[in-house]
């Protein structure tokens, strides 16, 4: 990742952009070692904004306090993108919260080399041996833990089958073609096929992600970051796939502008009926009915398609999951909290009320959604795995990402030049 210290001032002239003030900042982790009323209080920062997990997850902090009398627990809830805002600012002040939620990858180790997160290694091991291997991977940075997952999971298509059906769709798609021919039908017949939230960037991140790991192969997204040099043909080539959707218009109308959970943004547009996919996380069906219907029975779910001719196979998932990490120096009663957490116990009931799959492999019998027994067992079959790009590299690589893809799918950037700005930027983080 470079030099600590070009990292820091990295962080700090993004959150100058951001707009994040140092009187923002101040509140983290100043609360920890207890006050006049001898508590201990402990910030935890997450992004579970959507019902049913928001008043879950505030259930559950209370749960620990009555379990804990000498421990407070501050919540503060943020949306994805505003959490990331905010995260690289109080990275950059050098004081991050008690608890963070945290995606592992490019990202936390910025974090990590800065000397602003705890190592959990033994603060945890007691516990932690218990957690399914491949959730703790993210957070792993050489052998030593910096997080502790709640969640894994992977990106696919969650899909309307009665829209499916009305457009004589038959079958999910098993390759790019055949997903394309599915875009087209869904089109003949009315049917707005895709939303996406084109507003927040990342959702269209997805499809470029996927295509490479399909044309390029899972081992070659690793490589060319390790060589900083995305401009291979296979590359260019994935973002042509992507051009020919793109070229289809296959997106709900005001797509550029929609937000991810808004009322009116892309889960809203596939929960309430109004397109037939989107190209989301395990996360997608919870998120659906919050902020729209909801569509029940109706939703399927079906992994990205191969690319004939592409080096990758359809075994082979892009995704990631949650987790929260300490900030160096945080008190017993954060490493508690992320005990309970990470019970048994706790992990059944986020299985049950919250959709996420488990991470504690007692907690597996409260997984009954089929859809999510689906990501579950293209999980269990992976064959090679792929952390979010915009996690998994350093934090301005992933925005880069974020941004060409983006261009590309509004229309003012070729295939060629998204490669190279990746590239680019890749050269510039060295």
């Amino acid at each position: 990742m470079g030099d600590p210290g070009l990292s820091r001032r990295g962080f700090l002239a993004a959150s100058a952009a951001a707009g994040v003030g140092m009187t923002a900042l101040s509140a983290c982790g100043g609360d920890s070692d207890g006050g006049s009323s001898g508590k201990t209080t402990i910030e935890w920062w997450n992004i579970s904004t959507t019902q049913p997990t928001k008043d879950v997850w505030a259930a559950l902090a209370k749960r620990f306090e009555a379990e804990n009398p000498k421990v407070k627990v501050k919540i503060v809830q943020l949306e994805n993108d505003a959490y990331k805002s905010k995260m690289t600012a109080l990275t950059a002040s050098g004081k991050l919260p008690d608890i963070f939620h945290t995606w592992g990858g490019g990202v936390l180790k910025q974090q990590v080399d800065a000397g602003l997160v705890e190592n959990l290694t033994d603060r945890t091991e007691d516990w932690a041996d218990g957690l399914l291997p491949v959730a703790k991977e993210p957070y792993l940075l050489g052998d030593k833990a910096y997080g502790i997952p709640f969640d894994i999971g992977m990106i696919g298509f969650w899909y309307n089958k009665a829209l499916f059906k009305q457009a004589g769709v038959s079958a999910p798609p098993t390759t790019w073609s055949g997903f394309l021919d599915a875009v087209k039908k869904l089109k003949s017949a009315g049917i707005t096929p895709l939303a996406l939230a084109g507003k927040e960037k990342w959702p269209g991140m997805y499809y470029w992600a996927y295509l490479a790991m399909r044309t390029a192969g899972v081992d070659a997204l690793r490589k060319a970051d390790d060589d900083k040099d995305f401009t291979g043909d296979d590359f260019v080539r994935a973002g042509q796939h992507l051009q020919d959707l793109v070229d289809l218009q296959p997106f709900q109308k005001g797509f550029l502008g929609a937000a991810y959970s808004s009322p009116t943004g892309q889960a809203a547009t596939v929960g309430n009926g109004k397109a037939a996919m989107e190209l989301m996380g395990q996360w997608a069906p919870v998120v659906e009915a919050d902020a729209g219907k909801g569509l029940g029975a109706n939703l399927g779910f079906f992994p990205f398609p191969e690319v004939e001719g592409g080096r990758g196979k359809l075994t082979e998932v892009f995704g990631g999951g949650g987790g929260h990490a300490l900030r160096a120096g945080a008190p017993q009663a954060a490493v508690d909290f992320l005990k309970f957490f990470a019970s048994a116990t706790t992990d059944s009931e986020l299985v049950k009320k919250t959709g996420v799959l488990p991470v504690v492999p007692a907690a597996e019998s409260a997984l009954t959604d089929p859809n999510l027994k689906a990501v579950q067992a293209q999980l269990k079959a992976a064959t090679g795995f792929q952390l979010y790009l915009d996690q998994a590299y350093a934090p301005a690589l992933g925005q880069e990402i974020n941004d060409s893809v983006a261009a590309l799918i509004a229309g003012s950037k070729s295939p060629a030049q998204v490669a190279q700005s990746i590239t680019k930027v890749a050269k510039e983080e060295q």
